[in-house]
């Protein structure tokens, strides 16, 4: 592991507990708006693939209704909106659905960067990201996987599964603080333009990764 791996441990829980310290006012009045607005849990778990390919739950605020089809890309739903709720389609446009996971990071499941949790059955990204090893020496999925990485920043699912692995792996090699905090501006300036947010099979610019990838 290299050295800067322990120093972003560390400070992924300072700041993880400042944040949800100073975010907990948020975290209730979303958390009212969502049972407020359907039936169901408050949060969404997960089956994704972390640090050396061990398995946990991810957590994200609930934004679909109960009935969506479970562990299937919100893109390739025929009509994702049928499913996604109205304080839903707030949370995910403004990446607020994101925000339990800093319980993810408490939890030492993630990072605040690091490449995105392949879904347990994201078989191809998995895999892809092991050939990456070749190439690089190292694979992706022996690091912490993060709320936000380097293929978010580049294009997120409109990328090819091997390019994807790709900017994962590129991620992986060249880790560093000064790579972390480009990522972090980045992903600020995605989230206040609201870019690369995508429901269903449209052609839109927007793209988002959703509650059922």
């Amino acid at each position: 592991m290299k050295p800067y791996s322990f120093i972003k441990q560390a400070l992924d829980y300072i700041f993880a507990a400042i944040f949800t310290i100073l975010l907990s006012p948020l975290l209730l009045v979303i958390a009212i708006a969502i049972k407020l607005d359907s039936p169901g849990p408050v949060l969404f778990k997960q089956r994704r693939v972390g640090k050396d390919r061990k398995e946990f739950d991810i957590y994200k605020f609930r934004t679909m209704k109960s009935d969506a089809p479970k562990d299937q890309p919100t893109h390739l739903l025929s009509d994702p909106y049928r499913y996604i709720t109205k304080t839903g389609r707030f949370l995910r446009k403004s990446s607020l659905d994101e925000l339990p996971q800093l319980f993810n990071i408490f939890k030492g499941e993630m990072s605040f960067i690091g490449p995105r949790p392949a879904l347990w059955n994201q078989y191809d990204l998995i895999q892809a990201r092991e050939n990456q090893e070749s190439k690089v020496g190292i694979s992706a999925n022996s690091c912490h996987p993060g709320i936000s990485g380097w293929a978010q920043v580049n294009g997120r699912d409109e990328l090819p599964i091997d390019v994807k692995a790709g900017y994962d792996g590129y991620y992986t090699q060249k880790m560093s603080f000064i790579l972390d905090f480009k990522i972090l501006f980045m992903t600020i300036k995605s989230v206040l333009w609201s870019k690369g947010v995508l429901e269903g099979g449209s052609k839109s610019t927007e793209l988002k990764e959703g509650e059922n990838k």
